[in-house]
C-alpha cells in the first residue's frame, strides 16, 4: 500500500487563485485606556493604533517613531476591561479625583523605578473608587474608533477588550480577549471585577448571544497560567462534564498560541522528543517572577488531554484552533527581531532595561539587569483563510477554526485531510478547490473510513520580506485503547532537495546557520515554497487523533542577539541557548474520529 509520499513543488500557483484568501492581523492591542499601558507611559489612542496598522507612523512613548513594514488586514484594540480608562480619566481637571495626591503621582511618572512602583500599587487606589463613568466613556471611545476605521474589503476592525482574570490561589494567568463579531456590543464589558471565573464570562457571553450579540473569547498566555488554563477540572475543582465542554468550545473556539510573553505550543518537559520545543519559552507566571509549571499550560498537551476527556464525557473541551498576537502595550508592534522595541513602553524600550545589553562592567565582567523582559518574544501574528476582508467573513473563519498562527513573520500555510483527494493533487491547477471538495481544512474534524489512512495535504509559502523556509512538519497526537496519549513529529517537506528519512522521519540539514558576529545568514539555502502530500505510516483507523502543521524558517538572530551585536557586547549567558531562533507558523489541527 502507498504509505509515505512526499511531493515538493518550488513553483506553486498564486494564492489569488484560491477560493479563500490569507489575511493577517493582530487581535491583542493595548492603548492609553489600559491601566498598565498608561503607567508605562503610553499616550496613544485606539485611533492611533488603527492608523499604525494601516501603515502610518506613530510615536512610541519614548519618542521613537514606529512604522510597520506593511499594513495588516485586520486589527482589534483590546484594552483591559478592569479599570478601563480610569487613569486616563484623571487627567481631566474636572474629574472629582483630579487633585488627589495619588492622581498627581500617576500623572507625573518619569523614571522606570517610579513606573514599577506605580504598577505595584495602582489597584489599591483604583479599587477604592471604581469609576464606572470612566469605563463607559472609554468603552464607547473604543467602539467609535473601531467603527470609524472599519473599511470592508480593505481593513477590518473588531471591537474587543481583555478580560484580565487569574486563578485566586497563585495568580496563574487566565486572561482572555473578547472579540465581537459586529458593532452590536453590550453597554459595559464584563471584567474580573464582575467575576474572576472564566465560566461566568462564558455565561455572560451566552446571555448576550441570546440578545443577538455574538462574540468569542481567545485565551492567551496559557504558558503563564501555572497549569490552570487547561486543567482537568472546573474552576471550583469539580469534575468536567459535557455541558462545560460544550460551553467552553462555543465561546472559545481558538486560542492565542504565541505572543510577546512567549509561545504556548509545547514545552521541553512535556515534549522531550521534540527538538524544536524550546522556542521562546517564557518561564514565569504573567506579571510575576514566580515560575509557571508546564503541566496544564500548553496547547499540545491540552489537545492530547482533550482526546482522553472526550472518550469519557463525549465532548472535547480542548478542540480549539490557533492564532497569535502581539499583546503590545505601545498601540502597535513592528514584528521584526532586528528592530524590537519591547512590549511595555518606557519599562523595556532600552536594551539595558530588558537585560540584553549590560549596564556596566565589574571585574571585567558584564553586568546585566535581572529583567523578565529578556524572555519576551518579538510577538506573533494571526492568520485566517476567509472569502473576503470583512468582519463577517473573518469572524466566520474564527468560528470554524480555519486559522493559523505565526511567530511574527507572514508565512502562509494551508492544511487539508481527506479520502477523496488524488495522490497527484498538487500537480493540478485547481488543487485547492479539489482539497476543499475532497477533504476538510484546518480546524475541522474528519470521520475515519475503513479504507485506510486519509491523505494529508500541506502547503507553505515564505514571508517574501523574511527568511526562506527550511522544513514543514506534521505533528500527530493520538489516544491509545488504554487511555494514554502520545505524540510524534513527522518532517514531510524539506528544502534544498532534501528527502525525509523514512526511519527517523526527519529532513537532512540544509546547512543554514547564523554568524553571530554580525547576524548574517548562510546565503542561497531554503525554499520559497514547500508542499507535500503525505500519508501517516503509523495510522490506526481505530484511534482518535489530531494532526497539525508546523513550518520552520531558516535560523536567524533573536532580538536579544541583535541588541548585543549592535552594542558590541556579549550575549547574556542565559540567552546563549537561543541566540538564534527559527521563526515559524502553526496551523490549527485537524481531528480524526473513528
Amino acid at each position: 500500500m502507498w504509505r509515505y509520499v512526499v511531493v515538493l513543488l518550488l513553483c506553486l500557483p498564486a494564492f489569488a487563485d484560491a477560493p479563500k484568501n490569507a489575511y493577517f492581523g493582530d487581535l491583542h492591542i493595548h492603548t492609553k485606556y489600559s491601566f498598565d499601558a498608561y503607567i508605562f507611559g503610553t499616550t496613544t489612542s485606539p485611533d492611533d493604533a488603527y492608523a499604525f496598522a494601516r501603515g502610518q507612523t506613530i510615536k512610541h512613548s519614548a519618542g521613537i517613531e514606529m512604522t510597520i513594514d506593511r499594513p495588516l488586514d485586520f486589527y482589534a484594540v483590546t484594552d483591559h476591561a478592569m479599570f478601563l480608562g480610569q487613569l486616563n480619566a484623571l487627567e481631566n481637571p474636572e474629574h472629582p479625583n483630579h487633585g488627589d495626591e495619588e492622581a498627581e503621582f500617576f500623572r507625573t511618572l518619569e523614571t522606570v523605578q517610579d513606573r514599577g512602583r506605580a504598577f505595584g500599587s495602582f489597584h489599591i487606589y483604583l479599587s477604592e473608587d471604581y469609576d464606572t463613568d470612566a469605563i463607559r466613556t472609554a468603552w464607547e471611545a473604543i467602539q467609535d474608533a473601531a467603527n470609524r476605521h472599519y473599511q470592508p474589503s480593505e481593513f477590518t476592525t473588531f471591537i474587543g477588550y481583555e478580560y484580565t482574570s487569574s486563578y485566586p490561589v497563585d495568580n496563574g494567568n487566565l486572561h482572555r480577549n473578547v472579540i465581537f463579531e459586529s458593532d452590536s456590543v453590550p453597554p459595559m464589558p464584563f471584567s474580573r471585577i464582575d467575576n474572576r471565573n472564566p465560566e461566568a464570562l462564558w455565561a455572560w457571553m451566552d446571555r448576550n448571544r441570546e440578545q443577538g450579540i455574538e462574540s468569542i473569547a481567545i485565551p492567551h498566555n496559557s504558558n503563564g497560567s501555572n497549569g490552570h488554563m487547561f486543567e482537568l477540572v472546573k474552576f471550583d475543582g469539580s469534575p468536567l462534564d459535557s455541558t462545560y465542554a460544550e460551553t467552553r468550545m462555543r465561546n472559545e473556539p481558538i486560542i492565542e498560541i504565541s505572543q510577546v510573553k512567549g509561545t504556548s505550543e509545547t514545552h521541553p518537559v512535556l515534549s522531550p522528543n521534540d527538538e524544536w520545543a524550546f522556542f521562546e519559552i517564557f518561564p514565569f507566571r504573567v506579571a510575576q517572577h514566580n515560575r509557571s509549571q508546564a503541566n496544564g499550560s500548553y496547547a499540545r498537551q491540552a489537545w492530547r488531554n482533550g482526546l482522553t476527556i472526550e472518550s469519557s464525557i463525549g465532548v472535547n473541551p480542548y478542540k480549539f484552533g490557533v492564532v497569535a498576537a502581539s499583546d503590545t502595550h505601545n498601540s502597535g508592534e513592528i514584528f521584526d527581531e532586528e528592530n524590537f522595541l519591547g512590549k511595555i513602553g518606557h519599562l523595556d524600550v532600552r536594551p539595558i532595561d530588558r537585560g540584553s545589553v549590560p549596564v556596566g562592567y565589574e571585574d571585567n565582567r558584564p553586568g546585566y539587569r535581572d529583567s523578565a523582559s529578556q524572555y519576551f518574544s518579538s510577538a506573533g501574528i494571526a492568520g485566517v483563510w476567509a472569502e473576503e476582508n470583512t468582519r463577517e467573513s473573518i469572524f466566520s473563519a474564527f468560528r470554524r477554526k480555519e486559522t493559523f498562527a505565526t511567530s511574527g513573520t507572514r508565512i502562509k500555510v494551508r492544511f487539508f485531510a481527506g479520502y477523496d483527494m488524488p495522490e497527484d493533487i498538487l500537480e493540478q491547477n485547481d488543487f485547492v478547490e479539489q482539497a476543499y471538495a475532497g477533504g476538510v481544512p484546518m480546524g475541522s474534524t474528519l470521520s475515519i473510513e475503513e479504507t485506510g489512512s486519509p491523505i494529508f495535504l500541506v502547503w507553505a509559502m515564505q514571508d517574501p520580506l523574511k527568511t526562506k523556509l527550511q522544513r514543514v512538519q506534521i505533528i500527530k497526537g493520538w489516544l491509545e485503547d488504554n487511555g494514554t496519549t502520545h505524540e510524534q513529529i513527522f518532517d514531510v517537506a524539506c528544502s534544498d532537495g532534501g528527502v525525509v528519512d523514512p526511519e527517523t522521519h526527519r529532513c537532512p540539514s540544509n546547512g543554514a546557520s547564523v554568524d553571530f558576529s554580525d547576524c548574517s545568514q548562510t546565503p542561497d539555502v531554503g525554499a520559497s515554497n514547500l508542499s507535500a502530500v503525505w500519508m501517516d505510516p503509523t495510522f490506526n483507523s481505530e484511534q482518535d487523533a489530531f494532526y497539525y502543521v508546523r513550518v520552520l524558517e531558516n535560523p536567524t538572530c533573536r532580538w536579544s542577539t541583535w541588541d548585543a551585536v549592535r552594542n558590541g557586547t556579549p550575549v547574556k549567558q542565559n540567552l546563549m541557548q537561543n541566540r538564534a531562533i527559527q521563526e515559524r507558523a502553526w496551523s490549527s489541527p485537524i481531528w480524526l474520529t473513528p
